[in-house]
């Protein structure tokens, strides 16, 4: 068996002069270069590591999100299924991702918090960009922002541009439901407010799922993905509340009591108030 083992590893390339290698691909040397704990403290790497990481998650659920915002717009729903429940296991990653950093005591966090000055996860220009793109419009969350011109124009786009929601709503109107004008066009920089013309819609969609099935489908995935992103603003307030209990965050914020306040926010109302209306 170890002769086995040893004449298919020699198969393998080995000589890679000339040639792209696994660690070039992935450009590593500088992926794995870019943890510079400031504190010498031990633990400071697992909080830079756990962040970074879910640095490139948002990354890639930004990359589909914007596929599926982009395929419903052309009504090619069954693309936009697939990106949206990628969305949803990438999701369970950094769900799960907050189990690990609660593996740091208070003790430990207290050790390096001062090395991080003012910067928090609230200055997060993907998280936000991913906010906006799934329908929570402020303006006033680009501010932090502002000294990085580059950030600040993506988020101004971002900002100004038609929210995951609004376009699944178009869908409606585009396929015969009576949705509100005022919908239709209203100021997309604006945060979405429930409208009763677009529950009548999901209710009816809900009413006949197999006459409006890829539509019944489009509502649970976008469910699913609320759902996902409700758990995950959920689990980094308990576990902030774990790690520095009720202090201040570094960025200024109230902490797990603005934390907790964000779990009151509503990303696709009227598929939850369908849910009652059935």
């Amino acid at each position: 068996m170890t002769e086995d083992r040893a004449a298919l590893a020699a198969e393998a390339h080995t000589d890679f002069a000339g040639r792209m290698s696994y660690g070039e691909y992935l450009q590593l040397d500088r992926l794995l270069s870019a943890q510079r704990p400031l504190s010498g403290r031990h633990d400071e790497m697992l909080f830079i590591i756990i962040h970074q990481a879910t640095e490139l998650w948002m990354k890639l659920v930004l990359h589909e999100l914007t596929e599926a915002r982009a395929l419903l717009r052309r009504d090619e729903l069954q693309g936009a299924f697939k990106s949206l429940a990628r969305v949803s296991r990438i999701q369970t990653q950094l769900n799960q991702s907050w189990d690990v950093l609660a593996t740091m005591t208070p003790s430990d966090y207290s050790s390096f918090r001062d090395a991080l000055g003012q910067s928090s996860g609230f200055q997060s220009a993907q998280y936000r960009l991913i906010e906006f793109l799934l329908g929570n419009k402020q303006a006033m969350m680009v501010e932090p922002h502002r000294h990085r011109p580059e950030l600040a124009a993506a988020l101004d786009e971002a900002l100004a541009t038609p929210s995951l929601y609004d376009e699944a709503i178009q869908v409606l109107a585009r396929r015969g439901f009576a949705i509100d004008p005022a919908v239709l066009g209203r100021d997309v920089r604006q945060p979405y407010a429930a409208d009763a013309s677009v529950l009548a819609a999901w209710l009816a969609v809900y009413r006949a799922p197999g006459q409006h099935w890829d539509l019944y489908e489009l509502a649970e995935e976008l469910v699913d993905l609320e759902d996902w992103f409700l758990q995950w603003r959920f689990r980094h307030m308990t576990t902030v509340k774990r790690v520095i209990g009720f202090k201040r965050g570094t960025g200024g914020t109230a902490g797990v009591a603005y934390l907790r306040q964000l779990l009151d926010t509503v990303l696709f109302p009227e598929l939850w108030e369908v849910r009652t209306a059935l």
